[in-house]
């Protein structure tokens, strides 16, 4: 395979999973797009590696070869599949770090070993793992003027987009995987017990836990806009869109009456194209400013 093929097989990872990154940072030129698509494949490979199997002892396997993977890739000796000839490429082209991939795979683990958060503030720290990293290893790609500055704002967005699958997927990782990411403190003071959950029920409480954490999340939205500028100017307005449809997520679960628990609600088409004026708008104003 040509390396322009190899940029295309994970493209269409992107593309099947993640309609909404792809809606978005497909209009970013195209070195930058095919290396968010290349880092977004292994982002979802170590997500599968998890997801994918049921047994513990499998999905320990299979990290640890992810991890092998990465360190090899990490010395020069990456294996020669389209993800890693394609990321090796990237590494070549930006001014990238390592460590967040390492991170990222931390918290698989995390997974692997699930333990409901106690606090909004372990909440967090897992969501740091799984995807506040993601912001961080798009940096060198999306501000590379000013990588160390925009840090915080990435992982900001980072963490508000994993509160916001968490808050869309409350009922579907109960079903699958038997996980609950709602903080035990938060349930326990709005007087909301697994079993509730367990039931379906979406009552006064479930929706007084479900605002709690989707207006940090909404919080965590409003800081990263905040500093839409530390980005370069040609990854400003994708990213923005980007950050406003998978905000749009948590209207739709608003919009269907808070019906998480047996339902998967999505941002339509329509609504994408919406917010995309809206973000639009939002950036043409900033730079008339």
């Amino acid at each position: 395979m040509t390396l322009q093929e190899d940029y295309l097989y994970c493209e269409k990872i992107i593309k099947k999973h993640s309609k909404s990154f792809y809606y978005a940072f497909s209009k970013l030129p195209k070195e930058k797009a095919q290396a968010i698509y290349a880092i977004y494949t292994f982002c979802r490979y170590a997500d599968d590696t998890v997801d994918t199997v049921k047994d513990s002892a499998e999905q320990r396997l299979n990290i640890t070869k992810l991890e092998n993977e990465l360190k090899a890739f990490e010395n020069g000796n990456a294996v020669d599949t389209p993800m890693w000839r394609a990321l090796a490429d990237v590494f070549e082209r930006f001014d990238m770090d390592i460590e967040p991939f390492y991170d990222q795979l931390k918290g698989q683990k995390m997974d692997i070993d699930f333990v409901s958060p106690e606090t909004l503030g372990d909440l967090e720290e897992y969501s740091y793992y799984v995807a506040g990293t993601v912001g961080l290893m798009l940096l060198p790609i999306i501000a590379k003027e000013n990588k160390e500055a925009a840090k915080a704002s990435a992982i900001s967005l980072g963490v508000a987009m994993q509160i916001t699958n968490i808050l869309r997927d409350v009922g579907e990782d109960w079903k699958d995987n038997k996980r609950v990411y709602l903080p035990n403190q938060i349930l326990s003071q709005k007087k909301f017990s697994k079993e509730d959950l367990i039931r379906g029920q979406v009552n006064d409480s479930f929706i007084r836990i479900w605002e709690n954490l989707a207006h940090r999340a909404e919080s965590l939205y409003d800081s990263f806009r905040k500093e839409i500028q530390l980005f370069d100017k040609e990854s400003q307005l994708p990213v923005l869109i980007s950050a406003d449809v998978y905000r749009g997520i948590l209207n739709a679960v608003r919009r269907n009456q808070y019906n998480c628990l047996q339902t998967r609600n999505y941002v339509s088409p329509l609504e994408m194209n919406r917010i995309q004026r809206e973000s639009k708008r939002f950036f043409n104003q900033l730079a008339e400013g």
